[in-house]
Order: C-alpha cells, then structure tokens, then sequence
C-alpha cells in the first residue's frame, strides 16, 4: 500500500539503522544522537554550540538537552566565547577524547554492517540520493 510513499520509507529505514547505531552507542552508554553529537565535538573542538545544531540538522533546543546529558557524563564541556557572551562553545572532556578511537570503530562497524548488506556502491549511491533529497527539501 505504501511502497511508493517517501515518508512512509524513509520512516522505516530510520527506525531500522537508529537500532543499528543505537546498538554501537550502547557500550558507551550513549544513544544514537548522542554518539554522533560527541563524535562532532570530538573533530571540532570549540565549535559554537549553533553550528553543531546545524550541523547535525537539529533545533538548537535538542542540542541544548544532548549537550546537557554529554555534560553530565562528563565527556564535554561548554565555554562562553570570549567576543560574545551568549554565545557558548563546545569543547571534549579528556574522557570525551579517550573514547574517540572506540567511539568511532563502534560507529564505523554499524556503517559497515549496512554497507555489507547493500554493497558497497550501493551504500554510497543512497547515502548520497538521501542526502540529496535532504538538501532539496530544506
């Protein structure tokens, strides 16, 4: 009935990987969008806490919850930036960075695991018409 539904397929495939990252986070004790947020900050140490949200296309509101709960678990920390006050930046705890490597090998494992099952190009080819379609839609 909704095979050619858009919403109804993409509904599905992301609750299908969200168990699969969910999975490779768990070690860590750490959901999903926690995982990839501190694999971000890790990268960019310092980045303002509105780029994350855009760069993770996320409202600043649940980046503002994630960042308080990686806060808590001591694997980040905020600073105010020192032009402007209201502005916050993110930066890796020394835990934060001493999960990195594992942190990412987990994540990498998922991606891994689909990549396998789809086929290499195959793989590639949907995450780029995905990330296409995304961008389009924005």
């Amino acid at each position: 009935m909704f095979d050619h539904c858009l919403y109804f397929n993409t509904a599905a495939l992301s609750r299908r990987l969200e168990r699969e990252w969910a999975e490779a986070f768990a070690p860590f004790g750490l959901t999903a969008p926690q995982g990839f947020m501190l694999r971000a900050i890790i990268d960019r140490p310092g980045m303002l806490q509105s780029e994350l949200a855009a760069e993770l296309a996320i409202a600043r509101s649940t980046t503002t919850r994630a960042l308080d709960t990686l806060e808590q678990k001591g694997l980040l920390e905020r600073r105010r930036t020192e032009g402007d006050g209201r502005e916050i930046s993110v930066y890796p705890t020394a835990a934060g960075i001493e999960i990195k490597v594992p942190l990412n090998a987990s994540a990498g494992g998922a991606a891994e695991k689909i990549r396998k099952i789809l086929g290499k190009e195959e793989f590639a080819d949907a995450v780029l018409k995905i990330r296409d379609v995304r961008s389009a839609l924005e």
